[in-house]
Protein backbone atom coordinates (compact mmCIF):
# COMPACT_ATOMS: atom_id res chain seq x y z
CA UNK A 1 0.00 0.00 0.00
CA UNK A 2 1.35 3.24 -0.94
CA UNK A 3 0.71 6.24 1.17
CA UNK A 4 1.96 10.09 0.23
CA UNK A 5 2.86 12.64 2.74
CA UNK A 6 4.39 16.13 1.95
CA UNK A 7 7.26 15.44 4.21
CA UNK A 8 8.04 12.55 6.15
CA UNK A 9 9.90 12.63 9.51
CA UNK A 10 11.70 9.15 10.48
CA UNK A 11 12.76 8.78 14.01
CA UNK A 12 10.22 9.77 16.98
CA UNK A 13 13.15 10.84 19.38
CA UNK A 14 13.76 14.39 20.64
CA UNK A 15 15.03 15.40 17.30
CA UNK A 16 12.29 13.59 15.21
CA UNK A 17 9.54 14.54 17.31
CA UNK A 18 10.09 18.71 17.29
CA UNK A 19 10.70 18.05 13.62
CA UNK A 20 8.04 16.78 13.17
CA UNK A 21 6.02 19.08 15.18
CA UNK A 22 7.35 22.27 13.61
CA UNK A 23 7.16 20.95 9.90
CA UNK A 24 3.29 20.30 10.95
CA UNK A 25 2.77 23.42 12.56
CA UNK A 26 4.10 25.35 9.77
CA UNK A 27 1.79 23.67 7.78
CA UNK A 28 3.07 20.56 6.41
CA UNK A 29 1.44 17.17 6.26
CA UNK A 30 3.62 15.17 8.06
CA UNK A 31 4.10 11.30 8.18
CA UNK A 32 6.33 10.53 10.91
CA UNK A 33 8.02 6.58 11.08
CA UNK A 34 8.93 4.95 13.75
CA UNK A 35 10.26 1.36 14.89
CA UNK A 36 8.83 1.14 18.15
CA UNK A 37 5.81 0.46 19.61
CA UNK A 38 5.87 4.12 21.84
CA UNK A 39 7.21 7.78 20.55
CA UNK A 40 9.96 8.96 22.66
CA UNK A 41 13.15 7.14 21.32
CA UNK A 42 15.99 6.04 23.31
CA UNK A 43 16.23 8.97 25.49
CA UNK A 44 12.16 9.01 26.35
CA UNK A 45 11.68 5.18 26.33
CA UNK A 46 8.75 4.59 28.75
CA UNK A 47 6.39 1.55 29.07
CA UNK A 48 2.41 1.94 30.52
CA UNK A 49 3.88 3.21 34.24
CA UNK A 50 3.79 7.03 34.14
CA UNK A 51 4.91 7.20 37.96
CA UNK A 52 7.99 5.17 37.06
CA UNK A 53 8.40 7.23 33.63
CA UNK A 54 8.70 10.33 35.52
CA UNK A 55 11.53 9.26 38.11
CA UNK A 56 13.73 7.62 35.68
CA UNK A 57 13.65 10.63 33.72
CA UNK A 58 15.40 13.64 34.24
CA UNK A 59 13.07 15.98 32.33
CA UNK A 60 9.91 13.52 31.50
CA UNK A 61 7.91 16.67 31.27
CA UNK A 62 9.43 18.25 28.42
CA UNK A 63 9.17 14.93 26.48
CA UNK A 64 5.02 14.37 27.45
CA UNK A 65 4.71 18.11 26.50
CA UNK A 66 6.26 17.19 22.82
CA UNK A 67 4.50 13.63 22.77
CA UNK A 68 1.03 14.91 23.53
CA UNK A 69 1.98 18.01 21.11
CA UNK A 70 2.19 15.61 18.29
CA UNK A 71 0.06 13.18 18.95
CA UNK A 72 -2.83 15.80 18.95
CA UNK A 73 -1.52 17.60 15.79
CA UNK A 74 -3.69 16.66 13.00
CA UNK A 75 -1.05 17.14 10.18
CA UNK A 76 0.85 14.81 11.67
CA UNK A 77 -0.08 11.12 10.86
CA UNK A 78 1.84 8.73 13.50
CA UNK A 79 3.16 5.07 12.27
CA UNK A 80 4.89 3.34 14.67
CA UNK A 81 6.22 -0.06 14.99
CA UNK A 82 7.56 0.51 11.21
CA UNK A 83 11.25 -0.57 10.18
CA UNK A 84 12.19 0.70 7.18
CA UNK A 85 14.14 -1.50 5.05
CA UNK A 86 15.00 0.04 1.77
CA UNK A 87 15.19 3.98 0.67
CA UNK A 88 15.47 4.74 -2.74
CA UNK A 89 14.93 7.84 -4.74
CA UNK A 90 13.49 7.60 -8.22
CA UNK A 91 12.25 10.09 -10.54
CA UNK A 92 12.16 12.76 -8.19
CA UNK A 93 10.35 11.17 -5.15
CA UNK A 94 12.04 9.16 -2.03
CA UNK A 95 10.71 5.58 -1.58
CA UNK A 96 10.84 4.17 1.90
CA UNK A 97 9.76 0.86 2.27
CA UNK A 98 8.18 -1.35 5.13
CA UNK A 99 7.00 -4.52 5.70
CA UNK A 100 3.28 -3.16 5.54
CA UNK A 101 3.61 -0.16 3.41
CA UNK A 102 5.56 2.18 0.73
CA UNK A 103 5.65 5.50 1.58
CA UNK A 104 6.33 8.03 -0.57
CA UNK A 105 7.60 11.97 -0.38
CA UNK A 106 9.98 14.45 -1.83
CA UNK A 107 11.12 16.18 1.56
CA UNK A 108 12.40 13.74 4.58
CA UNK A 109 13.83 14.72 7.51
CA UNK A 110 16.34 11.66 8.85
CA UNK A 111 16.41 11.60 13.09
CA UNK A 112 17.36 7.84 13.02
CA UNK A 113 19.62 8.88 16.55
CA UNK A 114 22.42 6.17 17.89
CA UNK A 115 23.00 3.11 19.56
CA UNK A 116 25.55 2.17 22.46
CA UNK A 117 29.04 2.08 21.00
CA UNK A 118 30.87 -1.36 22.61
CA UNK A 119 34.57 -2.10 22.23
CA UNK A 120 35.35 -6.11 22.62
CA UNK A 121 37.40 -6.98 25.45
CA UNK A 122 37.79 -11.45 26.57
CA UNK A 123 34.08 -12.58 27.84
CA UNK A 124 32.33 -9.20 26.19
CA UNK A 125 29.45 -11.88 24.29
CA UNK A 126 29.06 -13.69 28.71
CA UNK A 127 25.17 -13.57 29.23
CA UNK A 128 24.88 -10.36 31.67
CA UNK A 129 27.17 -8.54 29.65
CA UNK A 130 25.53 -5.61 28.14
CA UNK A 131 25.62 -2.20 27.07
CA UNK A 132 24.69 0.72 29.65
CA UNK A 133 21.92 1.65 27.13
CA UNK A 134 20.30 -1.66 27.46
CA UNK A 135 20.30 -1.76 31.34
CA UNK A 136 18.72 1.52 31.04
CA UNK A 137 15.98 0.52 28.29
CA UNK A 138 15.03 -2.08 30.52
CA UNK A 139 14.61 0.29 33.22
CA UNK A 140 12.61 2.88 31.47
CA UNK A 141 10.70 0.39 29.06
CA UNK A 142 9.77 -2.15 31.73
CA UNK A 143 10.55 -0.66 35.21
CA UNK A 144 13.00 -4.13 35.14
CA UNK A 145 16.37 -4.10 36.90
CA UNK A 146 18.83 -5.94 34.70
CA UNK A 147 20.36 -7.90 37.42
CA UNK A 148 21.03 -8.21 41.34
CA UNK A 149 24.29 -6.93 41.38
CA UNK A 150 25.67 -4.53 38.63
CA UNK A 151 28.88 -2.64 37.59
CA UNK A 152 27.84 -0.07 35.54
CA UNK A 153 31.62 0.94 33.03
CA UNK A 154 32.50 2.96 30.26
CA UNK A 155 32.86 6.30 29.67
CA UNK A 156 31.11 9.51 29.21
CA UNK A 157 28.63 11.63 31.52
CA UNK A 158 25.85 8.55 30.24
CA UNK A 159 27.14 6.50 33.10
CA UNK A 160 25.53 8.75 35.51
CA UNK A 161 22.11 8.77 34.67
CA UNK A 162 22.05 4.63 33.89
CA UNK A 163 23.75 4.09 37.37
CA UNK A 164 21.33 6.54 39.63
CA UNK A 165 18.27 5.12 37.67
CA UNK A 166 19.25 1.58 38.67
CA UNK A 167 20.76 2.41 42.42
CA UNK A 168 17.46 4.74 42.84
CA UNK A 169 14.85 1.95 42.15
CA UNK A 170 16.75 -0.69 44.58
CA UNK A 171 19.37 -2.14 42.17
CA UNK A 172 22.50 -2.98 43.81
CA UNK A 173 25.51 -0.74 41.97
CA UNK A 174 28.58 -2.44 43.01
CA UNK A 175 30.96 1.18 41.36
CA UNK A 176 30.45 3.06 38.48
CA UNK A 177 33.33 2.28 36.37
CA UNK A 178 35.17 5.37 34.52
CA UNK A 179 37.83 5.43 32.52
CA UNK A 180 38.80 9.36 32.51
CA UNK A 181 40.38 11.02 35.02
CA UNK A 182 38.56 11.98 38.37
CA UNK A 183 38.62 15.86 37.23
CA UNK A 184 38.37 15.25 33.74
CA UNK A 185 35.43 17.89 33.37
CA UNK A 186 37.76 20.48 34.52
CA UNK A 187 38.89 20.56 30.37
CA UNK A 188 35.00 21.32 29.99
CA UNK A 189 34.85 23.78 32.89
CA UNK A 190 33.74 26.81 30.91
CA UNK A 191 31.18 25.37 28.97
CA UNK A 192 30.00 23.95 32.64
CA UNK A 193 29.68 27.46 33.58
CA UNK A 194 27.68 28.45 30.40
CA UNK A 195 25.14 25.40 30.65
CA UNK A 196 24.37 25.75 34.27
CA UNK A 197 21.44 23.79 33.76
CA UNK A 198 23.93 20.11 33.03
CA UNK A 199 25.98 20.82 35.56
CA UNK A 200 23.21 20.65 37.72
CA UNK A 201 22.21 17.49 36.50
CA UNK A 202 25.31 16.05 36.82
CA UNK A 203 25.22 16.88 40.35
CA UNK A 204 22.20 15.37 40.79
CA UNK A 205 23.24 12.19 39.28
CA UNK A 206 26.33 11.69 41.80
CA UNK A 207 24.24 13.01 44.39
CA UNK A 208 21.91 9.99 44.11
CA UNK A 209 25.02 7.99 43.97
CA UNK A 210 26.05 9.34 46.97
CA UNK A 211 23.60 8.54 49.50
CA UNK A 212 23.23 4.86 47.55
CA UNK A 213 27.02 4.68 48.55
CA UNK A 214 28.10 3.87 44.75
CA UNK A 215 31.65 4.14 44.44
CA UNK A 216 32.72 6.32 41.61
CA UNK A 217 36.18 4.28 40.40
CA UNK A 218 38.05 6.84 38.37
CA UNK A 219 40.99 5.74 35.74
CA UNK A 220 39.78 2.21 35.69
CA UNK A 221 37.91 -0.03 33.11
CA UNK A 222 36.48 -3.61 32.35
CA UNK A 223 39.05 -5.74 30.68
CA UNK A 224 37.52 -8.84 30.76
CA UNK A 225 34.28 -10.98 32.07
CA UNK A 226 33.90 -14.04 33.23
CA UNK A 227 31.20 -17.10 33.90
CA UNK A 228 30.38 -19.65 36.25
CA UNK A 229 29.28 -22.71 35.90
CA UNK A 230 26.07 -22.09 33.88
CA UNK A 231 27.69 -19.72 31.42
CA UNK A 232 26.56 -16.81 33.04
CA UNK A 233 28.20 -13.74 34.46
CA UNK A 234 29.77 -14.06 37.34
CA UNK A 235 32.51 -11.32 37.51
CA UNK A 236 34.73 -8.98 36.05
CA UNK A 237 38.24 -7.57 35.84
CA UNK A 238 38.64 -4.31 36.19
CA UNK A 239 41.89 -2.56 35.23
CA UNK A 240 43.41 0.47 36.90
CA UNK A 241 44.90 2.09 33.59
CA UNK A 242 47.03 4.65 31.97
CA UNK A 243 45.63 7.74 30.22
CA UNK A 244 46.22 5.70 27.11
CA UNK A 245 43.82 3.13 28.55
CA UNK A 246 47.06 0.57 28.80
CA UNK A 247 46.78 -1.83 32.09
CA UNK A 248 48.56 -0.65 35.10
CA UNK A 249 47.30 -3.48 37.78
CA UNK A 250 43.76 -5.66 37.83
CA UNK A 251 41.83 -6.78 40.52
CA UNK A 252 38.33 -8.70 40.52
CA UNK A 253 34.69 -7.72 41.32
CA UNK A 254 31.73 -10.15 41.77
CA UNK A 255 28.77 -8.93 39.37
CA UNK A 256 26.39 -10.74 37.45
CA UNK A 257 25.74 -7.35 35.26
CA UNK A 258 28.19 -5.46 33.36
CA UNK A 259 26.59 -2.54 31.81
CA UNK A 260 29.09 -0.94 29.49
CA UNK A 261 29.15 2.19 27.43
CA UNK A 262 31.87 3.63 25.72
CA UNK A 263 29.62 6.69 24.00
CA UNK A 264 27.90 6.25 21.06
CA UNK A 265 27.55 5.77 17.36
CA UNK A 266 25.22 7.31 14.85
CA UNK A 267 22.96 5.28 12.92
CA UNK A 268 23.72 6.03 9.24
CA UNK A 269 21.66 3.44 7.93
CA UNK A 270 19.18 4.88 5.95
CA UNK A 271 21.39 7.66 5.27
CA UNK A 272 24.13 5.58 3.36
CA UNK A 273 21.27 3.89 1.48
CA UNK A 274 20.33 7.44 0.66
CA UNK A 275 23.97 8.34 -0.65
CA UNK A 276 23.91 11.48 1.66
CA UNK A 277 27.37 12.81 1.89
CA UNK A 278 29.04 12.05 5.22
CA UNK A 279 31.96 12.52 6.87
CA UNK A 280 34.27 11.19 10.14
CA UNK A 281 33.89 12.78 13.03
CA UNK A 282 36.78 14.21 15.77
CA UNK A 283 36.00 10.45 17.79
CA UNK A 284 35.98 8.22 14.50
CA UNK A 285 32.16 8.11 13.90
CA UNK A 286 30.47 8.69 10.53
CA UNK A 287 28.39 11.39 10.95
CA UNK A 288 25.80 12.90 8.24
CA UNK A 289 26.90 16.54 6.74
CA UNK A 290 24.35 19.25 7.04
CA UNK A 291 24.28 23.43 6.34
CA UNK A 292 23.25 25.72 8.68
CA UNK A 293 19.08 24.57 7.79
CA UNK A 294 20.26 20.93 8.44
CA UNK A 295 20.08 20.03 4.93
CA UNK A 296 22.07 16.95 3.58
CA UNK A 297 24.08 17.01 0.44
CA UNK A 298 23.24 14.41 -1.87
CA UNK A 299 23.04 12.96 -5.69
CA UNK A 300 19.32 13.32 -6.27
CA UNK A 301 17.54 16.13 -7.83
CA UNK A 302 13.76 17.09 -7.20
CA UNK A 303 14.33 15.64 -3.84
CA UNK A 304 14.92 17.92 -0.21
CA UNK A 305 16.67 15.75 2.75
CA UNK A 306 17.69 16.67 5.98
CA UNK A 307 19.04 15.36 8.86
CA UNK A 308 19.01 16.66 12.69
CA UNK A 309 19.87 14.84 16.04
CA UNK A 310 22.42 12.13 16.76
CA UNK A 311 23.04 11.11 13.00
CA UNK A 312 24.67 14.54 12.23
CA UNK A 313 26.77 13.87 15.49
CA UNK A 314 26.63 13.15 19.32
CA UNK A 315 25.36 15.96 20.81
CA UNK A 316 22.83 15.32 23.11
CA UNK A 317 18.78 15.34 23.91
CA UNK A 318 19.23 19.83 23.46
CA UNK A 319 21.27 19.82 20.74
CA UNK A 320 18.81 17.27 19.09
CA UNK A 321 15.19 19.20 19.94
CA UNK A 322 17.42 22.44 18.07
CA UNK A 323 18.28 20.64 15.15
CA UNK A 324 14.84 18.76 14.80
CA UNK A 325 13.29 22.28 15.19
CA UNK A 326 15.48 23.72 12.13
CA UNK A 327 15.24 20.25 9.58
CA UNK A 328 11.32 21.11 9.92
CA UNK A 329 11.04 24.79 9.57
CA UNK A 330 13.34 24.02 6.99
CA UNK A 331 11.34 21.08 4.92
CA UNK A 332 8.21 23.38 5.43
CA UNK A 333 10.11 26.67 4.03
CA UNK A 334 9.75 28.84 6.48
CA UNK A 335 12.90 30.44 8.82
CA UNK A 336 10.44 31.96 10.82
CA UNK A 337 10.98 32.48 14.65
CA UNK A 338 14.57 30.34 13.44
CA UNK A 339 17.41 32.74 14.89
CA UNK A 340 16.62 31.80 18.65
CA UNK A 341 17.06 28.05 17.68
CA UNK A 342 20.45 28.83 15.73
CA UNK A 343 21.33 30.29 18.88
CA UNK A 344 20.38 27.23 20.99
CA UNK A 345 22.28 25.00 18.94
CA UNK A 346 25.33 26.83 18.76
CA UNK A 347 25.69 26.69 22.65
CA UNK A 348 24.38 22.65 22.87
CA UNK A 349 27.16 22.14 19.62
CA UNK A 350 29.67 23.89 21.79
CA UNK A 351 28.87 21.76 24.91
CA UNK A 352 28.73 18.77 22.94
CA UNK A 353 32.08 19.07 21.33
CA UNK A 354 33.66 20.00 24.96
CA UNK A 355 32.52 16.56 26.20
CA UNK A 356 33.75 14.81 23.48
CA UNK A 357 37.30 16.22 24.27
CA UNK A 358 36.79 15.35 28.07
CA UNK A 359 35.86 11.84 27.65
CA UNK A 360 37.80 10.36 24.41
CA UNK A 361 38.52 6.69 23.99
CA UNK A 362 41.63 5.94 24.01
CA UNK A 363 43.47 3.33 21.35
CA UNK A 364 45.16 1.77 24.30
CA UNK A 365 42.07 -0.36 24.72
CA UNK A 366 43.47 -2.65 21.51
CA UNK A 367 45.87 -3.87 24.78
CA UNK A 368 43.06 -5.58 26.43
CA UNK A 369 42.61 -8.08 23.32
CA UNK A 370 43.86 -12.19 23.42
CA UNK A 371 43.77 -14.42 20.75
CA UNK A 372 40.20 -15.90 21.18
CA UNK A 373 38.61 -12.42 21.81
CA UNK A 374 35.50 -12.49 19.89
CA UNK A 375 35.49 -9.50 17.69
CA UNK A 376 32.19 -10.42 15.72
CA UNK A 377 29.61 -12.01 17.72
CA UNK A 378 27.30 -12.51 15.02
CA UNK A 379 29.61 -14.55 12.90
CA UNK A 380 31.50 -15.80 15.62
CA UNK A 381 35.19 -13.78 14.89
CA UNK A 382 37.92 -14.06 16.92
CA UNK A 383 40.63 -11.43 17.31
CA UNK A 384 43.55 -13.97 15.81
CA UNK A 385 41.40 -14.73 12.92
CA UNK A 386 40.94 -11.06 12.02
CA UNK A 387 44.60 -10.56 12.40
CA UNK A 388 45.31 -13.73 10.58
CA UNK A 389 43.54 -12.42 7.71
CA UNK A 390 46.04 -9.20 7.12
CA UNK A 391 49.01 -11.70 7.27
CA UNK A 392 48.00 -14.49 5.21
CA UNK A 393 45.57 -13.14 3.22
CA UNK A 394 46.74 -9.37 2.98
CA UNK A 395 43.31 -8.18 4.32
CA UNK A 396 44.28 -4.10 4.60
CA UNK A 397 40.77 -2.48 5.27
CA UNK A 398 37.55 -2.99 7.27
CA UNK A 399 35.71 -4.08 3.84
CA UNK A 400 37.91 -6.92 3.04
CA UNK A 401 37.96 -8.48 6.22
CA UNK A 402 34.19 -8.73 5.97
CA UNK A 403 34.93 -10.40 2.61
CA UNK A 404 37.45 -12.56 3.83
CA UNK A 405 36.33 -13.91 7.64
CA UNK A 406 32.97 -12.23 7.50
CA UNK A 407 33.50 -9.44 10.48
CA UNK A 408 30.67 -7.79 10.53
CA UNK A 409 28.40 -10.36 7.87
CA UNK A 410 25.71 -11.34 10.42
CA UNK A 411 22.06 -10.39 11.52
CA UNK A 412 23.16 -6.89 13.10
CA UNK A 413 25.09 -5.57 9.89
CA UNK A 414 28.41 -4.73 12.02
CA UNK A 415 26.12 -2.38 14.22
CA UNK A 416 28.36 -3.74 17.18
CA UNK A 417 31.43 -4.55 15.96
CA UNK A 418 32.11 -2.28 13.26
CA UNK A 419 33.43 0.33 14.89
CA UNK A 420 35.93 -1.48 16.58
CA UNK A 421 37.02 -3.60 13.66
CA UNK A 422 37.61 0.35 11.96
CA UNK A 423 39.70 0.85 15.17
CA UNK A 424 41.74 -2.54 14.72
CA UNK A 425 41.94 -2.09 10.58
CA UNK A 426 43.12 1.98 11.34
CA UNK A 427 40.76 2.18 8.95
CA UNK A 428 40.62 6.01 7.23
CA UNK A 429 37.96 7.96 6.13
CA UNK A 430 36.91 6.32 3.18
CA UNK A 431 36.93 2.95 4.49
CA UNK A 432 34.70 4.00 7.69
CA UNK A 433 32.33 5.32 5.14
CA UNK A 434 32.07 2.69 3.12
CA UNK A 435 32.24 0.22 5.86
CA UNK A 436 28.12 1.55 7.54
CA UNK A 437 26.94 1.34 3.89
CA UNK A 438 23.69 -1.41 3.99
CA UNK A 439 21.38 -1.09 1.44
CA UNK A 440 18.97 -3.33 3.34
CA UNK A 441 18.41 -1.63 6.04
CA UNK A 442 16.28 -3.96 8.36
CA UNK A 443 16.15 -8.09 8.32
CA UNK A 444 13.11 -8.55 5.38
CA UNK A 445 12.28 -12.25 5.05
CA UNK A 446 11.96 -13.65 1.52
CA UNK A 447 7.98 -13.72 1.66
CA UNK A 448 7.59 -10.10 2.24
CA UNK A 449 9.79 -9.26 -1.14
CA UNK A 450 7.75 -11.21 -3.22
CA UNK A 451 4.41 -9.73 -2.10
CA UNK A 452 5.54 -6.72 -2.94
CA UNK A 453 6.28 -7.79 -6.20
CA UNK A 454 10.58 -7.25 -5.93
CA UNK A 455 11.59 -11.40 -6.47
Amino acid sequence: MEIRYQAIVVGAGPAGLNAAKYAANAGLQVGLIDASPKLGGQYWRHGDDENLNQSVHHNFDKGSLLMDAVIANPRITIHSQSSIWSASVLDQEIILRTSAHTFITNRLILATGAYDRSLPFPGWDIPGVMTAGAAQSLLKGAGVIAGKRIVVAGTGPFLLPVAAGLALHGGEVAGVIEAAGKYQWIRGVLELARNPAKALEGLSYLSTLQRGKVKMRYRQAVVAAHANSEGLLDSVTIAKIEPDYTIKSTYSLKCDVAAISWGFTPDTSLAGALFLEQEVAGDGSVVVCVDKEQRTIHPHEGVQIFAAGELTGIGGSDLSLAEGAIAGLSAAGSMRNVKPLRKLRKRALSFAKALEKMYPVRPGWKSWLTPDTTICRCEEVDFQTLQGSRELLGVEDARSAKLMVRCGMGLCQGRTCSRALFDLMESDAKDRIQGVFRPIISPITLGELARDGLL
